[in-house]
């Protein structure tokens, strides 16, 4: 069995039947399997899954008041911004190109550090990166773990179902995985702790920063527009933390062909431009499972990438040390 096919936890309705082909589970049982993984009275290892259910439910409190008290088209307004383009190029910036795909380099950790932290925290590293990389290698196929030809439930209830890492790796095989992570500055777990826990972070930092990162914003926004801003921001935070989980099931055409001739090069997987996460957030995602290593997805003229326009400003003054850009052997192959 390949390394990537042995990183993640196997939901208990498997990857895959006896013949090879995908399963895909009623919603029942998806929602039954979620509240299985996020059981910490059943097992301490639940822990991360679990701190999912922690996040938003932390979260609510800022959207009740948000609903009842601070609404208005102002905060609206401020609440989509921050949700669909800050929340969402952030996104792009952190977890996808540099944390995931390794597509720049930071000068010093310090910027690293800020750019972690530009954003309301929500998801761990240790959620998004490990089942990404299983996402590049198989690409709506049994095991990719927010496969849409599975249905919308299977993508949205990956990071509890499917998203974390396996509980019995080896300690070669945990040395090897740790790698995936080495260049976020998560503070990752020995081998012993890792048999304990069952995840690569350790909950003391998971939490800790967290906590430091609520803080501070809270202590931001509070100081620029009061609570209105907090319960606004943080509600954003919140539609963003949930929504981005569809984004696998529509960014890849709900499951079946939805490729367009002069927009989508790579028909290797059912990845596909959509015209709002792009201009939003960078992710022109067809772009990307062409290069992925790239730290520019947007290679057309219309394809805005703010993403890149944020590492790009950053090698400007210095802040970002190198990167990797596709756009023109993109250009040279696809469309010269």
């Amino acid at each position: 069995m390949a390394f990537i096919d042995k990183i993640l936890h196997e939901p208990s309705y498997g990857w895959q039947d006896e013949t090879g082909a995908l399963v895909a589970p009623t919603n029942k049982v998806l929602f039954s399997e979620a509240l299985k993984k996020t059981n910490i009275f059943q097992s301490r290892k639940n822990w991360l899954p679990a701190s999912g259910i922690l996040m938003l439910a932390c979260m609510l409190p800022f959207f009740y008041f948000f609903i009842t008290q601070y609404l208005s088209f102002l905060t609206l307004f401020i609440f989509l911004f921050y949700a669909m383009i800050v929340m969402s190029t952030h996104g792009t910036i952190w977890y996808h190109r540099y944390s995931t795909h390794k597509s720049y380099t930071f000068s010093h950790p310090i910027w690293r550090f800020i750019t972690q932290n530009l954003v309301i925290r929500t998801f761990a590293e240790e959620v998004y990166v490990i089942s990404h990389h299983v996402h590049h290698s198989k690409s709506d196929l049994p095991g990719d773990p927010y496969n849409a030809k599975a249905g919308f439930w299977y993508c949205m209830l990956a990071d509890f179902n499917h998203q974390s890492i396996a509980r019995n790796l080896d300690q070669k095989e945990y040395g090897k995985l740790k790698h995936f992570l080495s260049n976020t500055g998560v503070q990752i777990h020995s081998y012993k702790n890792y048999q304990k826990w069952g995840t690569l972070a350790t909950p003391l930092y998971t939490f800790g920063l967290w906590a430091i990162n609520w803080a501070f914003w809270i202590s931001v926004f509070y100081a620029i527009g009061g609570s209105a801003l907090v319960c606004t921001t943080f509600s954003g935070a919140m539609f963003w933390y949930i929504l981005v989980r569809a984004f696998n099931y529509t960014g890849h055409g709900k499951g079946k062909v939805a490729h367009k001739d002069g927009i989508d090069f790579d028909r290797r997987n059912l990845s596909i431009n959509q015209t709002r996460p792009g201009l939003f957030s960078g992710e022109w995602h067809n772009n990307h499972h062409l290069y992925p290593g790239s730290a520019r997805a947007g290679f057309l003229p219309y394809q805005i990438d703010t993403a890149w326009i944020y590492i790009y400003c950053l090698s400007k003054i210095g802040a970002v040390s190198s990167y990797r850009d596709s756009k023109k052997q993109f250009l040279e192959k696809y469309v010269k």
